[in-house]
């Protein structure tokens, strides 16, 4: 039976989400599924060996994970790689950089944003900002490495007790070229966007940062977390981190409204797995009406005060 190993995304003592979608990924290849925890401390193990389907959590506790570095995980993960078919790495910030380095030490060709898998060596990932999809068949007697598309994977359940090995060290040279200097992270109450199951967005429709006020009374009303086009980002409305589409976050909340966001190929790339997308607009001819589940003709600063009202 092949062999698949999937390496954990953890920040600040959290597992994320984007680690139990990669292994459903994985599991829809085989049940022999092992997730690789590098880190220092023991609270991301525990967290790991809950995910459904996970067979046995490899565990490296050291000093060097104290911080998420790159560059010196790839020679670990490649070291512990050597004996899996499959790597698998969520197609995150963490992942899309650990992953060619691990591939560079392997001699291994990556393969990107797995959206399905259609067999055991076959899948499809898009390409051009979604408006087409590839199919990927990879011959037999391959490593095969890939990052997997979070948004086209739902999360696993959490009622496993998987077995935890604790793992030594590997005996390989770690690289002393880079060292930690810090994270910044803005801090907020509202869901992360990457997670949140509700998200509000606005595009150049809103018009000014002031009037986006009025899509941060409706995300607290619905518990949602908000985000922004491209063109209302570049206008100065949002920071950039709210970018929502293939040059920024790509999502699939259950419930999306696209705000006055005309519906550029960019920003539907980053929504396209969304449950339900809602979009608002007082162009009748859109491009987003194109894709959205529930279209509405109207003029956003009327349509968010009546919703609010009709929510309180």
């Amino acid at each position: 039976m092949s062999k698949v190993l999937i390496i954990a995304d953890h920040f600040d003592g959290q597992l994320l989400s984007s680690t139990s979608k990669a292994v459903n990924c994985g599991s829809q290849i085989s049940e022999d599924l092992d997730v690789l925890v590098l880190e220092k401390g023991t609270e991301i193990t525990a967290q790991a060996a809950a995910i459904d389907s996970v067979k046995n959590v490899l565990s490296v506790n050291n000093e060097s994970f104290e911080h998420p570095i790159s560059s010196i995980m790839a020679p670990v993960v490649a070291e512990i790689a050597n004996d899996y078919d499959y790597i698998f790495l969520p197609s995150t910030t963490f992942g899309r950089d650990l992953a060619p380095r691990i591939s560079a030490i392997l001699d291994v060709n990556q393969v990107t944003d797995i959206m399905s898998v259609e067999g055991p060596r076959t899948f499809k990932r898009p390409i051009y900002a979604g408006n087409a999809i590839q199919t990927i068949k990879i011959s037999d007697g391959q490593k095969i490495l890939a990052t997997v598309r979070t948004a086209s994977f739902k999360e696993l359940g959490s009622s496993n007790n998987a077995n935890v090995i604790d793992t030594s060290m590997p005996s390989v040279e770690i690289p002393s070229h880079t060292r930690y200097g810090g994270v910044q992270s803005e801090k907020t109450e509202r869901p992360d966007l990457q997670v949140a199951s509700i998200v509000i967005s606005g595009g150049r429709g809103v018009g000014s940062a002031e009037n986006f006020e009025l899509l941060y009374q409706l995300a607290d009303k619905l518990g949602a977390s908000v985000g922004a086009s491209r063109a209302a980002v570049d206008a100065g409305f949002v920071p950039n981190d709210m970018q929502v589409g293939q040059t920024g976050k790509i999502i699939a909340p259950d419930l999306y409204f696209a705000l006055g966001i005309s519906g550029a190929i960019q920003h539907i790339a980053g929504i396209k797995d969304a449950g339900t997308i809602v979009a608002v607009n007082k162009d009748a001819d859109a491009p987003i009406f194109e894709i959205a589940d529930i279209g509405i003709v109207a003029d956003l600063f009327e349509f968010i005060p009546e919703l609010i009202s009709k929510l309180d």
